[in-house]
């Protein structure tokens, strides 16, 4: 794990929020010169803290309204199987994110959009029901998200 000083952090809360910010506005911001400034954003992502940068769009704007979390149990718990539903599942543009998870009568917690529950029928019947291995499926959906982000507490 790399050691990151105040200035890191301060670096790290900024850019996850305002992606776009210029390198002078995040100086400014820190109260850092921009050369130093742009030097530690560098080293953060050359040590992989920063993992990459990307637009956070507008799901309903793009007709993708239906939120849901899947638990998905397997048939059996080897590595083959879930590898192979891994890769398979990596596949669908509709999983957002895919874990495997304990403490559950599922091996798997899904979360997935799509437009409608016309779609989410489909991805349901032709997509994910005939992976081999999947053995039940539990869908909840979502009604409202009051806290919905992507920013890490920096400690």
């Amino acid at each position: 794990m790399m050691k990151i000083d105040k200035y890191d952090r301060m670096i790290l809360e900024i850019i996850q929020k305002q992606g776009k910010i210029s390198n002078q506005q995040l100086a400014e911001a820190i109260n850092l010169s921009p050369s130093p400034c742009l030097r530690r954003v560098k080293h953060l992502e050359e040590s992989g803290i920063i993992a990459g940068y990307v637009a956070l769009l507008d799901a309903k704007k793009l007709g993708l309204s239906l939120i849901c979390f899947m638990q998905i149990s397997m048939d059996k718990h080897t590595p083959e199987r879930f590898k192979s539903f891994e890769n398979k599942i990596a596949e669908f543009s509709e999983v957002l994110e895919c874990h495997l998870v304990t403490g559950q009568s599922a091996d798997y917690l899904l979360k997935i959009i799509v437009k409608d529950m016309d779609d989410f029928q489909q991805f349901l019947l032709n997509k994910l029901t005939p992976i081999e291995g999947v053995s039940g499926v539990h869908s909840s959906f979502v009604l409202k998200s009051p806290v919905n982000t992507t920013a890490l507490t920096i400690t």
